[in-house]
């Protein structure tokens, strides 16, 4: 620890059991287990309250791409009943409601403080305590630390040179005002076409004068057909949810997407067209599981592929702009899969126009608009979503120490590395949530938050009852998981995209796909066994040694 990060007498430390930054469905349940378990607990969150990035994201259009169904907590039985959700796949504003109902639910408010921002996170070797700093000079200390920061919370921002010479306005999806906006008869300029931006193009046509996609990578998307839930069918999911969630727990996804083990070519082509009709009738990601071996096999990704840029041709009347529309080069599914609500048929209104950037690169914002390689495009409103820095940009967005002074940013130099997505080596008490190498984005979310939270609990329980004062894995262990999750991604097809699942939309970041390719029950299998077999692969010091070290040798 440098001399910078020792307290002050003005900045004397608030002493906790343990911290939790974030405020997402991460740690709103990791500050109610731990509080639960009779802990002091302090959480940080830099939005004005609950909800993590449903707090941020408030774009038109807005939508979970998971089925509300999964997109849930299911620790509680008495949350499942007395909550309803009003569609198959909710949209921010009801996903927003839940967070708050949850937290009004379970008084979990007086935890967190919100408007903070953490500016270092320390540990302290002697003291055996890590030490949180906050933008206005407050320290906290606790024995334990969780990074409940999410995998998606860093926006990238704008990413060309001109913003502040723009007449107009400037709108990041990821940080949308929280009053209402106005397109009506407007000339609209939108930058990227991930799942936020097809998300916001539908919606913005419907009042815009003019809009104009820039398109700089194609995605493929799917339809995902909303439906509004009847209240026969909410009560039958109430009657049945415990049923439900043992399923998603034991599942490849952590949920209950349908999912076949039928691979591509062991049907007949006529059979393998039937079959992705009648997923695409049907919407959303079930698509995706059609076949089982879509991101391994190559041909039978390229057939599925083709058949969903078939479908494009389809919807969009000018052949020119279907065509630009197809995404080719990469696998299908390599790259997040998009929901969208008529997305396609958008682009056959007057007044929507697509810029292909493939073909006319974006320059430089300028005071009236957008300069191309081709000409200028003016604006009187420009709205970037441009994603995140994903996976690890909010563990490094301030000063990680751990163990000897290491920067996290130093041991994570060439790639993020950790053992089983929750825990560092040389950072003891240190725990992840949805943190790299764990199934990450590859999974129910909110699932996997619950068995991270329920193991981190797990080794705290484990800690306070034998006596031990720090946990941190071996280098041993932390290498055979990365060797582990590198091996399982040179066989998916997931990591030959160019993509945030490999830090492909950051410049400089280290490439490879840091997310754990097992499948969730893989997952959580490895990590029950990393608690059952007595936690060989980690190293504790017990309390007496650390109250030995600290206290003066004694002469005799």
């Amino acid at each position: 620890m440098t001399a910078s990060q020792q307290p002050t007498a003005s900045q004397q430390p608030t002493r906790i059991d343990a911290l939790v930054i974030g405020a997402g469905f991460g740690g709103m349940y990791a500050v109610h287990k731990l509080s639960g378990m009779g802990l002091s607990v302090q959480g940080f969150e830099a939005g004005g309250d609950v909800g993590g990035v449903w707090y941020w994201n408030r774009y038109p259009g807005a939508r979970c791409d998971l089925m509300s169904l999964d997109y849930c907590y299911s620790f509680s039985p008495e949350i499942e009943q007395e909550w309803t959700w009003s569609e198959q796949f909710a949209a921010q504003s009801d996903i927003l409601a839940y967070a708050n109902f949850v937290a009004d639910r379970l008084d979990l408010r007086r935890h967190f403080l919100f408007e903070t921002w953490v500016t270092g996170a320390a540990y302290d070797e002697a003291a055996n305590v890590w030490r949180v700093t906050v933008d206005d000079g407050r320290v906290f200390e606790a024995t334990y630390c969780v990074m409940a920061s999410g995998p998606l919370s860093i926006p990238k921002g704008v990413p060309f040179d001109g913003a502040d010479d723009f007449k107009g306005e400037i709108l990041l999806a990821a940080k949308w005002p929280h009053t209402p906006v106005s397109f009506e008869g407007k000339r609209v300029g939108l930058v990227g076409t991930g799942s936020t931006g097809i998300q916001i193009v539908p919606e913005v046509a419907k009042t815009a004068g003019a809009l104009t996609v820039f398109q700089r990578t194609p995605s493929f998307t799917l339809p995902m057909r909303n439906v509004t839930l009847e209240p026969d069918y909410v009560a039958e999911l109430k009657r049945n949810y415990a049923g439900i969630r043992q399923v998603a727990r034991n599942s490849p996804l952590g949920g209950v997407r349908p999912q076949s083990t039928r691979p591509f070519f062991s049907v007949t082509p006529e059979q393998r067209r039937a079959l992705m009709e009648d997923s695409w009738a049907r919407g959303g990601l079930s698509f995706l599981g059609t076949f089982s071996d879509l991101l391994v096999n190559p041909e039978a990704n390229e057939q599925v592929a083709e058949f969903v840029r078939g479908k494009i041709s389809e919807v969009v009347t000018d052949p020119v702009t279907a065509e630009k529309l197809k995404p080719r080069g990469y696998p299908i599914f390599a790259r997040r899969p998009c929901l969208d609500t008529h997305y396609y048929e958008t682009f056959n209104l007057p007044h929507v126009k697509l810029h292909d950037c493939l073909e006319s690169p974006i320059v430089k914002i300028t005071p009236a608009g957008l300069l191309t390689e081709t000409g200028e495009v003016e604006l009187d409103v420009l709205i970037f979503a441009t994603g995140y820095d994903g996976l690890t940009g909010a563990l490094l967005n301030f000063d990680v120490v751990g163990r000897g002074g290491l920067q996290l940013r130093d041991k994570w130099r060439d790639g993020a590395k950790s053992h089983l997505g929750l825990m560092i080596a040389s950072f003891p008490n240190l725990f992840l949530v949805c943190g790299p190498n764990g199934p990450a984005a590859l999974a129910n979310i909110i699932t996997l938050d619950q068995q991270n939270v329920d193991w981190i609990a797990d080794a705290i329980t484990h800690m306070r009852t034998e006596g031990l004062a720090t946990i941190e894995p071996t280098e041993a262990a932390e290498e055979a998981w990365m060797n582990t999750v590198y091996a399982l991604a040179e066989l998916t097809l997931v990591s030959k995209a160019n993509t945030w699942y490999v830090g492909g939309n950051i410049s400089g970041k280290p490439r490879g796909l840091s997310m754990y390719t097992g499948g969730f029950q893989r997952y959580t299998e490895a990590c029950r066994l990393a608690a059952e077999n007595g936690y060989k692969d980690f190293v504790f010091e017990t309390v007496a040694a650390k109250s030995a070290a600290k206290s003066p040798a004694l002469v005799g």
